[in-house]
């Protein structure tokens, strides 16, 4: 092995050297770091979610808010969701990110009802309803935080980039999209039988006297569930609203006059059954016709039709054994 010398060569003053451009190297990352964290702090309001792209957009990279949120200085909601630490997430910015990821997202039906404050029942932490345009599900980080469901609802004739009446609440700038209370009480009556009880329903509808009559008419005629519409009417002159009165059935899709009759063939199942038993609800177009719902009790297919074939097998070897 042959050693290399320089005679100017101070091993000594390398060393320093090297130490303090590594020293200077870390000072300077360290103040671009926490510049942008400075940044971040400044231009996040408290409780404000924020995804990876939005990091991104202020010049902080993946790796670098993943080195945040393990130095305690960002919490990790989710998998690419962060928040300021020590700091509660809040409701409204968290629904303004969940806009922005699922088409069409809004509150609506009772929450917005409750949110312009028709109400029957003060509860501490009612369930948020959401709504949306395409199927979808709500993130964990955000159903633990607040209690909510989400349904795809297609209720009007209508473009998911120009919803009726769906705009932010109060008109308030960086407000959260809310139905208006006339397309709120509507999305709530088309889930009576399904998801909302009768009786709710009608102590909610006695609340709406302020409601606007031209706007729940022009949602009316855009209304696509026969029964929507019939039970609106038909709730609000019982409740003798003052819109009711400004509101001409001639001119709504309020269906058929027909009279329908329904006939259910109910038996008792002594044998058994060799398939589950499932429960069966009535179908939509059933629903809008007798303005109810109801679910019951059926055997499979396959026992139905199996039952009808050993019966007519026995009551073929009777008529053989008879004759």
């Amino acid at each position: 092995m042959f050693l290399l010398s320089y005679p100017d060569y101070d091993g000594e003053r390398h060393g320093k050297l090297t130490l303090s451009w590594k020293s200077h190297k870390s000072r300077s990352v360290a103040t671009t770091s926490t510049s942008k964290l400075n940044a971040l702090y400044t231009l996040l309001a408290p409780g404000t979610p924020l995804t990876s792209e939005d990091l991104a957009a202020l010049g902080i990279s993946a790796d670098l808010a993943v080195h945040y949120a393990r130095a305690g200085w960002l919490t990790r909601l989710a998998r690419g969701v962060y928040g300021r630490p020590n700091d509660a997430t809040a409701l409204h910015p968290s629904l303004l990110l969940l806009q922005r990821r699922i088409e069409g997202l809004h509150v609506g039906g009772k929450s917005a009802l409750h949110w312009y404050g028709v109400r029957q029942y003060v509860l501490q932490q009612p369930a948020l309803h959401l709504y949306g345009w395409k199927a979808a599900r709500l993130p964990e980080w955000f159903t633990e935080r607040f209690p909510a469901d989400y349904h795809r609802k297609r209720l009007f004739d209508e473009r998911s980039e120009s919803m009726l009446h769906v705009g932010s609440f109060e008109k308030r700038k960086g407000a959260p999209q809310v139905s208006a209370p006339e397309r709120a009480l509507l999305i709530m009556l088309s889930e009576v039988g399904v998801r909302q009880p009768l009786q709710e329903a009608c102590e909610l509808v006695e609340s709406t006297c302020s409601l606007r009559a031209d706007v729940l008419r022009k949602l009316l005629q855009h209304c696509t569930s026969v029964k929507t519409v019939r039970l609106c009417l038909q709730l609000g002159r019982e409740a003798s609203l003052p819109w009711i009165a400004k509101l001409d059935p001639a001119t709504l899709p309020t269906g058929s006059d027909r009279s329908v009759q329904v006939k259910v063939e109910v038996n008792f199942v002594m044998r058994g059954t060799v398939q589950p038993v499932c429960r069966a609800s009535l179908t939509s177009a059933a629903r809008d016709i007798l303005l109810a719902d109801l679910e019951i009790p059926v055997v499979s297919l396959e026992d139905v039709y199996g039952g009808k074939l050993v019966a007519h097998w026995i009551g073929s070897t009777r008529a053989t054994c008879s004759t």
